[in-house]
C-alpha cells in the first residue's frame, strides 16, 4: 500500500512539474514576443533607422554636433558642395543662421531643396520664395517674396519642427515638407513626396556635414529634376 502511495505521489509531482514547465515556457515566449515588439517599435519610430538612405540624427541650437557631424556655426561659410545659385546667398544665409542659432549648411540645404536660390519661386501648391513658405505663415501685408521676410517665416517654421522633434534634423525636414503630422509620424506614415524630401534633404545635409566638398546626394537630386529648378534660379539671378 505504501509503495502504491509513493508511486501515486511521484506521478502527481511529475504531472505538476510538467505543468510548471509548460507555464514557464509560455511565459518566456510571451516575454520574448514583447521584447521583439518593443524593438520593432523603436526601429520604426525614427525613419533614419527604419528607412533606406539614413539621415542625420540630432542637432541642437548653438551648433552642437550630433551623429551626423553637424559643424555648427564655427565654419563661418557654406560647403562648396551647394550649387552656385544657393551660394549666391551665402552672406545672408550665414546671417540668418546666426540669428536662429542654426548651422548655415542646414539653412542652405533647405534653400537648395526648396528653390535652389530663386527668390521668386512659386509652387503649384502656392508655396513662395526662397524657402517655399505657404501664405498662411505670413502676417497681413507682408511681402511673401521678400527674401528677408521669406527667410524669417521659413526658419520660424523650421525651428518649430526642430523643437517638436527634439532636434532630430531628418524628422524636422519631414515636418517642413509634410507638416506636424509628418514630424510626429514615421517613414511608413509619410506620403511619397515627404519620403523623397527626407531622402534628398537628409542626404545632402549629411554629405556636407561630414566634410564632403562634393555631395553625391546633391548630384542625384539635380539629375532627378533639381537641375530645372536651378536653371530657373540662375535665370532669375542673372547667372549665365
Amino acid at each position: 500500500m505504501l509503495s502504491r502511495f509513493r508511486l501515486s505521489l511521484l506521478q502527481d509531482l511529475l504531472r505538476r512539474r510538467s505543468v510548471l514547465v509548460a507555464v514557464m515556457g509560455i511565459a518566456n515566449a510571451l516575454l520574448l514576443w514583447s521584447l521583439l515588439w518593443q524593438a520593432s517599435a523603436a526601429a520604426t519610430a525614427r525613419p533614419d533607422v527604419a528607412s533606406p538612405g539614413g539621415g542625420p540624427a540630432l542637432v541642437t541650437k548653438g551648433g552642437a554636433s550630433g551623429p551626423a557631424g553637424n559643424t555648427g556655426l564655427t565654419a563661418g561659410s557654406l560647403s562648396p558642395a551647394f550649387t552656385a545659385e544657393v551660394r549666391h546667398w551665402e552672406p545672408r544665409i550665414i546671417a540668418w543662421a546666426a540669428e536662429y542659432e542654426l548651422d548655415p549648411n542646414l539653412v542652405a540645404t533647405l534653400m537648395q531643396i526648396e528653390s535652389c536660390g530663386n527668390p521668386l519661386a512659386v509652387s503649384v501648391s502656392g508655396a513662395r520664395g526662397l524657402f517655399q513658405v505657404m501664405p498662411f505663415h505670413f502676417s497681413a501685408g507682408e511681402d511673401m517674396l521678400d527674401p528677408e521676410t521669406n527667410a524669417r517665416r521659413g526658419l520660424d517654421y523650421l525651428t518649430q519642427m526642430l523643437s517638436l522633434t527634439e532636434g532630430h534634423v531628418g524628422m524636422a525636414f519631414a515636418g517642413y515638407n509634410g507638416g506636424r503630422a509628418a514630424a510626429e509620424g514615421n517613414w511608413e506614415s509619410w506620403a511619397a513626396e515627404t519620403r523623397r524630401y527626407y531622402r534628398w534633404a537628409s542626404g545632402i545635409f549629411t554629405d556636407v556635414s561630414t566634410g564632403l566638398s562634393d555631395s553625391p546626394t546633391l548630384h542625384d537630386w539635380l539629375a532627378a529634376g533639381g537641375a530645372s529648378l536651378c536653371q530657373q534660379a540662375a535665370d532669375q539671378l542673372g547667372m549665365h
